[in-house]
Protein backbone atom coordinates (compact mmCIF):
# COMPACT_ATOMS: atom_id res chain seq x y z
CA UNK A 1 0.00 0.00 0.00
CA UNK A 2 1.23 3.28 -1.22
CA UNK A 3 2.16 5.13 2.29
CA UNK A 4 0.39 8.61 3.02
CA UNK A 5 2.37 11.75 3.52
CA UNK A 6 1.71 11.40 7.37
CA UNK A 7 2.85 8.01 6.90
CA UNK A 8 5.91 8.88 5.36
CA UNK A 9 6.83 12.21 7.05
CA UNK A 10 6.48 10.02 10.32
CA UNK A 11 8.55 7.13 9.42
CA UNK A 12 11.29 9.14 8.14
CA UNK A 13 11.68 11.19 11.40
CA UNK A 14 11.11 8.90 13.89
CA UNK A 15 12.61 5.34 12.49
CA UNK A 16 15.90 7.77 13.35
CA UNK A 17 16.23 6.13 16.49
CA UNK A 18 17.90 10.10 17.77
CA UNK A 19 14.43 11.67 16.90
CA UNK A 20 12.72 8.80 18.90
CA UNK A 21 14.72 8.41 21.73
CA UNK A 22 13.81 12.14 22.40
CA UNK A 23 10.35 11.67 21.64
CA UNK A 24 9.48 9.22 23.41
CA UNK A 25 11.86 10.19 26.63
CA UNK A 26 9.76 13.20 26.43
CA UNK A 27 6.80 11.65 26.96
CA UNK A 28 7.35 8.54 29.48
CA UNK A 29 6.87 9.07 32.86
CA UNK A 30 10.90 10.40 34.72
CA UNK A 31 11.33 7.02 37.13
CA UNK A 32 10.89 4.90 33.84
CA UNK A 33 12.44 6.97 31.57
CA UNK A 34 15.52 7.16 33.56
CA UNK A 35 15.98 3.48 33.55
CA UNK A 36 15.74 3.10 29.51
CA UNK A 37 18.98 3.00 28.37
CA UNK A 38 18.22 5.21 24.69
CA UNK A 39 21.41 5.16 23.50
CA UNK A 40 21.09 1.47 22.88
CA UNK A 41 17.42 2.26 21.09
CA UNK A 42 16.90 0.30 17.86
CA UNK A 43 14.37 0.09 15.25
CA UNK A 44 12.93 -3.62 14.82
CA UNK A 45 11.05 -4.60 11.68
CA UNK A 46 7.50 -5.06 10.84
CA UNK A 47 4.19 -3.03 11.01
CA UNK A 48 1.73 -4.99 13.27
CA UNK A 49 -1.70 -1.95 12.45
CA UNK A 50 -4.54 -3.29 10.34
CA UNK A 51 -4.06 -2.43 6.39
CA UNK A 52 -7.44 -0.71 6.40
CA UNK A 53 -6.30 1.27 8.92
CA UNK A 54 -3.10 2.77 7.56
CA UNK A 55 -4.49 5.71 5.86
CA UNK A 56 -5.01 6.85 9.48
CA UNK A 57 -1.93 5.15 11.64
CA UNK A 58 1.79 4.46 11.28
CA UNK A 59 3.76 2.76 13.85
CA UNK A 60 7.03 1.64 14.77
CA UNK A 61 8.91 -1.14 17.26
CA UNK A 62 12.07 -0.29 19.11
CA UNK A 63 14.09 -2.43 21.61
CA UNK A 64 16.01 -0.85 24.00
CA UNK A 65 18.36 -2.02 27.17
CA UNK A 66 17.09 -1.06 30.35
CA UNK A 67 18.87 -0.92 34.13
CA UNK A 68 20.20 -4.64 34.48
CA UNK A 69 17.59 -6.37 36.25
CA UNK A 70 19.57 -9.15 38.55
CA UNK A 71 22.72 -10.15 36.90
CA UNK A 72 21.41 -10.38 33.24
CA UNK A 73 21.02 -7.71 30.75
CA UNK A 74 17.65 -6.77 30.59
CA UNK A 75 15.65 -5.22 27.01
CA UNK A 76 12.50 -3.88 26.83
CA UNK A 77 10.32 -2.82 22.84
CA UNK A 78 8.72 0.59 23.11
CA UNK A 79 5.82 0.56 20.65
CA UNK A 80 5.18 4.16 18.98
CA UNK A 81 1.67 4.48 17.08
CA UNK A 82 0.80 7.77 15.60
CA UNK A 83 -3.05 8.11 15.16
CA UNK A 84 -4.07 10.57 12.68
CA UNK A 85 -7.78 11.05 12.41
CA UNK A 86 -10.28 13.62 13.60
CA UNK A 87 -11.93 11.14 16.18
CA UNK A 88 -10.66 9.41 18.90
CA UNK A 89 -11.04 5.54 18.75
CA UNK A 90 -12.98 4.31 21.74
CA UNK A 91 -11.09 1.18 21.60
CA UNK A 92 -7.75 1.88 21.28
CA UNK A 93 -6.81 0.01 24.34
CA UNK A 94 -8.11 -3.16 22.48
CA UNK A 95 -6.39 -2.61 19.32
CA UNK A 96 -3.25 -2.01 21.36
CA UNK A 97 -3.82 -5.21 22.74
CA UNK A 98 -4.02 -7.00 19.08
CA UNK A 99 -1.06 -5.11 18.08
CA UNK A 100 0.92 -6.47 20.99
CA UNK A 101 -0.45 -9.86 20.58
CA UNK A 102 1.11 -10.02 17.11
CA UNK A 103 4.31 -8.63 17.92
CA UNK A 104 4.51 -11.27 20.62
CA UNK A 105 3.70 -13.44 17.99
CA UNK A 106 6.43 -12.02 15.77
CA UNK A 107 9.18 -12.61 19.05
CA UNK A 108 7.94 -16.09 19.42
CA UNK A 109 8.32 -16.70 15.09
CA UNK A 110 11.86 -15.64 15.67
CA UNK A 111 12.63 -17.07 19.19
CA UNK A 112 10.63 -20.35 18.99
CA UNK A 113 12.18 -21.50 21.90
CA UNK A 114 11.40 -19.00 24.18
CA UNK A 115 9.99 -19.63 27.56
CA UNK A 116 9.10 -15.69 28.29
CA UNK A 117 8.36 -12.64 26.59
CA UNK A 118 9.86 -9.60 26.22
CA UNK A 119 7.72 -6.66 28.09
CA UNK A 120 6.11 -4.09 25.48
CA UNK A 121 5.92 -0.53 26.47
CA UNK A 122 2.40 1.14 24.19
CA UNK A 123 2.63 4.85 23.43
CA UNK A 124 0.41 6.61 21.31
CA UNK A 125 1.05 9.84 19.78
CA UNK A 126 -2.57 11.45 18.83
CA UNK A 127 -3.92 14.41 16.77
CA UNK A 128 -7.48 14.92 16.09
CA UNK A 129 -9.88 17.39 15.83
CA UNK A 130 -11.73 16.71 19.12
CA UNK A 131 -8.38 15.88 21.02
CA UNK A 132 -8.40 12.21 22.94
CA UNK A 133 -11.58 11.50 24.59
CA UNK A 134 -11.56 7.76 25.45
CA UNK A 135 -9.48 5.18 28.11
CA UNK A 136 -6.04 4.72 27.61
CA UNK A 137 -6.50 1.91 30.20
CA UNK A 138 -7.61 -1.60 29.07
CA UNK A 139 -9.83 -2.25 32.28
CA UNK A 140 -11.77 0.83 31.84
CA UNK A 141 -12.87 -0.84 28.51
CA UNK A 142 -14.45 -4.10 30.43
CA UNK A 143 -18.59 -4.00 31.14
CA UNK A 144 -18.75 -4.27 34.67
CA UNK A 145 -19.35 -2.08 37.55
CA UNK A 146 -16.38 -1.37 39.33
CA UNK A 147 -16.91 -3.37 42.36
CA UNK A 148 -17.17 -5.86 40.05
CA UNK A 149 -14.54 -5.61 38.30
CA UNK A 150 -11.94 -5.16 41.38
CA UNK A 151 -12.96 -8.87 41.89
CA UNK A 152 -11.74 -10.04 38.65
CA UNK A 153 -9.17 -7.24 38.13
CA UNK A 154 -6.61 -10.38 38.42
CA UNK A 155 -7.68 -12.39 35.86
CA UNK A 156 -8.37 -9.98 33.07
CA UNK A 157 -5.78 -8.51 31.21
CA UNK A 158 -4.76 -5.11 32.69
CA UNK A 159 -2.20 -2.54 30.94
CA UNK A 160 -2.73 0.89 30.52
CA UNK A 161 -0.75 3.18 27.05
CA UNK A 162 0.89 6.05 27.53
CA UNK A 163 -0.80 9.14 25.63
CA UNK A 164 1.03 11.89 23.71
CA UNK A 165 -2.08 13.75 22.76
CA UNK A 166 -0.69 17.10 20.73
CA UNK A 167 -4.16 18.49 19.50
CA UNK A 168 -4.35 21.01 22.31
CA UNK A 169 -1.01 21.50 22.40
CA UNK A 170 0.06 24.68 21.75
CA UNK A 171 2.98 26.33 19.08
CA UNK A 172 5.51 27.62 21.99
CA UNK A 173 5.01 24.22 23.83
CA UNK A 174 6.03 22.04 20.74
CA UNK A 175 8.83 24.38 20.47
CA UNK A 176 9.73 24.14 23.85
CA UNK A 177 9.90 20.08 24.16
CA UNK A 178 13.33 18.77 25.54
CA UNK A 179 13.89 16.90 21.55
CA UNK A 180 15.55 17.29 18.80
CA UNK A 181 14.85 20.38 16.38
CA UNK A 182 13.42 18.01 13.48
CA UNK A 183 11.69 16.30 16.09
CA UNK A 184 9.81 19.34 16.92
CA UNK A 185 9.11 20.67 13.30
CA UNK A 186 7.54 17.21 12.20
CA UNK A 187 5.52 17.19 15.33
CA UNK A 188 4.02 20.78 14.94
CA UNK A 189 3.85 19.79 11.30
CA UNK A 190 1.61 17.00 11.99
CA UNK A 191 -0.32 19.32 14.00
CA UNK A 192 -1.41 21.55 12.01
CA UNK A 193 -1.90 19.30 8.90
CA UNK A 194 -5.53 19.16 8.11
CA UNK A 195 -4.88 23.29 7.93
CA UNK A 196 -2.02 23.40 5.76
CA UNK A 197 -2.54 27.29 4.89
CA UNK A 198 -2.60 27.86 8.51
CA UNK A 199 1.14 25.93 9.06
CA UNK A 200 2.81 28.05 6.35
CA UNK A 201 0.84 31.05 7.84
CA UNK A 202 2.65 30.25 11.42
CA UNK A 203 5.89 28.98 9.63
CA UNK A 204 7.80 32.03 10.02
CA UNK A 205 7.86 31.50 14.05
CA UNK A 206 9.77 28.61 13.12
CA UNK A 207 12.93 30.07 11.50
CA UNK A 208 15.04 29.33 14.28
CA UNK A 209 14.27 25.84 14.38
CA UNK A 210 14.58 25.19 10.71
CA UNK A 211 17.80 27.11 11.06
CA UNK A 212 18.50 24.14 13.50
CA UNK A 213 17.41 21.63 11.47
CA UNK A 214 19.12 22.72 8.55
CA UNK A 215 22.42 23.09 10.54
CA UNK A 216 22.50 19.36 12.00
CA UNK A 217 23.97 16.38 10.10
CA UNK A 218 21.53 15.42 6.90
CA UNK A 219 19.34 18.84 7.85
CA UNK A 220 19.24 19.46 3.91
CA UNK A 221 17.38 16.29 3.34
CA UNK A 222 15.67 16.39 6.38
CA UNK A 223 14.03 19.62 5.41
CA UNK A 224 13.60 18.90 1.82
CA UNK A 225 11.26 16.04 2.96
CA UNK A 226 9.22 18.27 5.22
CA UNK A 227 8.94 20.82 2.40
CA UNK A 228 7.28 17.86 0.40
CA UNK A 229 5.24 17.24 3.09
CA UNK A 230 3.54 20.29 2.77
CA UNK A 231 3.40 20.50 -0.86
CA UNK A 232 1.73 17.34 -0.57
CA UNK A 233 -0.79 17.65 1.64
CA UNK A 234 -1.97 21.01 0.42
CA UNK A 235 -4.50 21.47 -1.99
CA UNK A 236 -5.19 25.21 -2.30
CA UNK A 237 -7.19 27.58 -4.75
CA UNK A 238 -4.32 29.10 -5.41
CA UNK A 239 -1.53 26.81 -5.48
CA UNK A 240 0.67 30.13 -6.81
CA UNK A 241 0.07 31.97 -4.05
CA UNK A 242 0.55 29.01 -1.40
CA UNK A 243 4.04 28.46 -2.98
CA UNK A 244 4.75 31.66 -2.76
CA UNK A 245 3.78 32.36 1.22
CA UNK A 246 5.63 29.04 1.82
CA UNK A 247 9.08 30.80 0.23
CA UNK A 248 8.24 33.73 2.18
CA UNK A 249 7.99 31.85 5.56
CA UNK A 250 10.93 29.70 5.19
CA UNK A 251 13.05 32.34 4.44
CA UNK A 252 15.57 32.58 1.75
CA UNK A 253 18.07 29.60 2.72
CA UNK A 254 15.04 27.28 1.99
CA UNK A 255 14.03 28.66 -2.00
CA UNK A 256 16.33 26.51 -3.82
CA UNK A 257 14.89 23.45 -1.74
CA UNK A 258 11.43 24.27 -2.15
CA UNK A 259 11.31 25.59 -5.64
CA UNK A 260 13.21 21.98 -6.53
CA UNK A 261 10.47 20.22 -4.91
CA UNK A 262 7.36 22.02 -5.78
CA UNK A 263 8.90 21.37 -9.41
CA UNK A 264 9.34 18.00 -8.57
CA UNK A 265 5.73 17.47 -7.55
CA UNK A 266 3.99 19.22 -10.71
CA UNK A 267 6.10 16.95 -13.08
CA UNK A 268 4.88 13.66 -11.11
CA UNK A 269 1.38 14.70 -10.81
CA UNK A 270 2.02 15.50 -14.72
CA UNK A 271 3.26 11.88 -15.34
CA UNK A 272 0.56 10.43 -12.79
CA UNK A 273 -2.00 12.21 -14.93
CA UNK A 274 -0.57 10.67 -18.47
CA UNK A 275 -0.42 7.33 -16.48
CA UNK A 276 -4.10 7.53 -15.66
CA UNK A 277 -4.89 8.96 -19.18
CA UNK A 278 -3.11 5.72 -20.29
CA UNK A 279 -4.96 3.36 -18.05
CA UNK A 280 -8.43 4.83 -18.56
CA UNK A 281 -7.95 4.29 -22.73
CA UNK A 282 -7.12 0.68 -21.70
CA UNK A 283 -9.75 0.34 -19.77
CA UNK A 284 -12.29 1.66 -22.69
CA UNK A 285 -10.99 -0.53 -25.24
CA UNK A 286 -11.12 -3.62 -23.23
CA UNK A 287 -14.82 -2.63 -22.36
CA UNK A 288 -15.26 -2.10 -25.63
CA UNK A 289 -13.91 -5.88 -26.54
CA UNK A 290 -15.77 -7.49 -23.73
CA UNK A 291 -19.19 -5.76 -25.07
CA UNK A 292 -18.20 -6.67 -28.65
CA UNK A 293 -17.61 -10.44 -27.82
CA UNK A 294 -21.00 -11.19 -24.96
CA UNK A 295 -22.73 -7.87 -25.81
CA UNK A 296 -24.03 -6.09 -22.51
CA UNK A 297 -22.04 -6.14 -19.53
CA UNK A 298 -23.55 -6.99 -15.70
CA UNK A 299 -22.45 -3.75 -13.76
CA UNK A 300 -20.11 -5.44 -11.68
CA UNK A 301 -17.94 -6.39 -14.41
CA UNK A 302 -17.98 -2.67 -15.38
CA UNK A 303 -17.25 -1.61 -12.00
CA UNK A 304 -13.82 -4.30 -12.01
CA UNK A 305 -12.54 -3.07 -15.36
CA UNK A 306 -13.01 0.51 -14.39
CA UNK A 307 -11.16 -0.18 -11.11
CA UNK A 308 -8.20 -2.76 -12.63
CA UNK A 309 -4.83 -1.73 -12.99
CA UNK A 310 -2.39 -1.97 -16.11
CA UNK A 311 -1.80 -5.60 -15.28
CA UNK A 312 -5.02 -6.80 -15.03
CA UNK A 313 -5.94 -4.91 -18.09
CA UNK A 314 -2.82 -6.68 -20.04
CA UNK A 315 -4.09 -10.16 -18.75
CA UNK A 316 -7.94 -9.55 -19.68
CA UNK A 317 -7.03 -7.88 -23.04
CA UNK A 318 -5.30 -10.85 -24.56
CA UNK A 319 -8.05 -13.44 -23.21
CA UNK A 320 -10.79 -11.96 -25.04
CA UNK A 321 -10.87 -13.51 -28.22
CA UNK A 322 -9.69 -16.81 -26.70
CA UNK A 323 -11.62 -17.30 -23.44
CA UNK A 324 -15.32 -18.98 -24.02
CA UNK A 325 -17.01 -16.96 -21.40
CA UNK A 326 -16.91 -13.45 -19.63
CA UNK A 327 -15.87 -15.47 -16.39
CA UNK A 328 -13.14 -16.93 -17.89
CA UNK A 329 -11.72 -13.65 -19.50
CA UNK A 330 -11.89 -12.18 -15.90
CA UNK A 331 -10.20 -15.06 -13.99
CA UNK A 332 -7.82 -14.08 -11.88
CA UNK A 333 -4.86 -16.14 -12.10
Amino acid sequence: MTPTPHDALFKATFSQPEHAAAALRQVLPPALAARIQFGSLSLLPGSFIDEKLAASHSDLLFSASIEPARREQASILLYLLFEHQSTTHPLMAFRLLEYMVRIWQSHLQRHPKATRLPAILPVVLHHSDTGWTAAVAFQDLIDLPPETLALIAEYVPRFRFVLDDISAETDDALRARAMTALGRLVLWCLRHARHPEDLVARLSAWTEVVREVRLAPGGGAALSRVWRYILNIADPARPRELLERLLLSAGPEAKEEIVTIADYLREQGRLAGEREGRLEGQRSTLLKLLRLRFDELPAQVVARVRAADAARLERWTERVLSSPTLDDVLLER
